[in-house]
């Protein structure tokens, strides 16, 4: 990938399993590593200080500079400098949890668009929350039974009161509320086939498409596109919800960073093909590393897509962010035909999870991870054939 304008002038990534990090500074910056000073005056908040400006970050809490062992990285950035630190580390910072992972029984919860923010969905209460079997599930019963998958082209399906967990989706039975709030749209299919049918789901207010409708009844709702929100105690007006939606790009990186996350621990897959509802692969996306605690500072001319937004951006002694948890992705473009020998690999691989989203999320994935990666130092952007990127939680 190209070197581009948006590179950042600073950038900070500690490691809190390793207790290590790596400090980046553009070398329009600073010319001289011995003009930088790094100290931790206060607990929990690192300091660089360069001739022309210092620059502060804040850190989770737990986490601080051992000042007497800040070293410069071996070997020279020909477009910076580079430093290592070592950390204090007294607590890790817990990764928070998806939609999936929040979702409880007896609890009332609504559906909002997270396009526009009106409400689809209002006070559903679920008996059963249940997760569904693992995307590889049918190759699994091929590989484990003498005869003949049972299962093979049936769809579980919820009933009245029920929430199925799905990698990426949730399944939810269709009442009578839905007519109010969602448009069902049936789409012609690509081949001539009626199993190629496909029904989409979109809000009503701003037609953005939430769902897929997987049978008569039932609801298939990605989590990249609607907002779920329990319902507090004595609560009385649960429209203001509605109110409140956050960015998109933001939104969609917060919730497949959390659900990573959540998938690597509980199954310890760490490789993911992120494919369209047609099971098409278009992004290929290999966890390295969810420890990691990330901070960025941008161009001027580049701060309203800054990687870390800066919190005092006015010129002055200091600018100032807080630290992000993130997490570090490989990743490689499915549509990069010089890479057709690494993608047939993996498709081959039963190991690699299938990760579906629909059509729109994964383009919006693909220009996030490519943005997260023309922002980095050059020396950072790749490993072998590998894009590297990082989603913020």
């Amino acid at each position: 990938m190209e070197e581009t304008a948006q590179q950042d002038l600073f950038f900070l990534e500690l490691r809190q399993k390793l207790q290590s990090g790596l400090l980046f500074i553009r070398s329009d910056v600073v010319r001289d590593d011995a003009d930088v000073k790094i100290e931790s005056k206060q607990e929990s908040i690192l300091s660089v200080q360069t001739p022309d400006r210092s620059y502060r970050v804040k850190l989770t809490p737990g986490v601080s500079l051992v000042e007497t062992s800040c070293q410069k990285s071996p070997g020279d950035a020909p477009h910076g400098a580079h430093f290592r630190l070592r950390l204090k580390v007294e607590r890790h910072t817990e990764a928070p949890c998806s939609v999936i992972g929040q979702l409880r029984v007896n609890v009332k919860y609504s559906f909002l668009c997270q396009s526009c923010g009106s409400m689809v969905l209002q006070d559903r209460s679920f008996g059963r929350v249940l997760p569904l079997p693992n995307g590889n599930w049918n190759s699994l019963v091929d590989d484990w039974c003498c005869h003949p998958d049972p299962f093979a082209n049936r769809t579980l399906l919820p009933r009245d009161g029920d929430c199925l967990l799905g990698d990426t989706f949730l399944l939810l039975a269709r009442d009578s509320g839905c007519e109010q709030t969602l448009v069902r749209e049936e789409k012609p299919p690509r081949k001539a086939s009626p199993a190629e049918r496909r029904v989409t789901v979109s809000c009503r207010s701003c037609s953005a498409a939430l769902a897929e409708e997987v049978a008569a009844g039932a609801l298939k709702f990605y989590i990249t596109e609607i907002s779920v929100k329990p319902r507090e105690d004595g609560e009385c007006d649960i429209t203001r919800l509605s109110l409140v939606s956050e960015p998109r790009q933001r939104f969609l990186e917060r919730t497949l960073a959390a659900r990573l996350v959540e998938l690597s621990s509980a199954q310890s897959i760490f490789r993911f093909s992120i494919q369209t509802p047609d099971d098409r692969a278009v992004l290929l996306l290999w966890l390295l590393n969810t420890d990691a605690l990330v901070a960025s500072f941008p161009d001027a001319a580049a701060r309203g897509d800054s990687f870390i937004s800066a919190e005092e951006l006015h010129p002055g002694e200091h600018q100032s962010c807080r630290a992000a948890q993130a997490v570090k992705v490989l990743y490689i473009l499915c549509s990069d035909s010089k890479l057709k020998d690494v993608v047939d690999a993996w498709e081959k691989d039963i190991s690699v999870h299938p990760l579906p989203l629909p059509q729109s999320s994964c383009e919006e994935l693909q220009k996030l991870l490519m943005s997260s990666t023309s922002r980095l130092p050059t020396f950072l952007r790749c490993m072998n054939s590998y894009q590297v990127a990082y989603l913020r939680m």
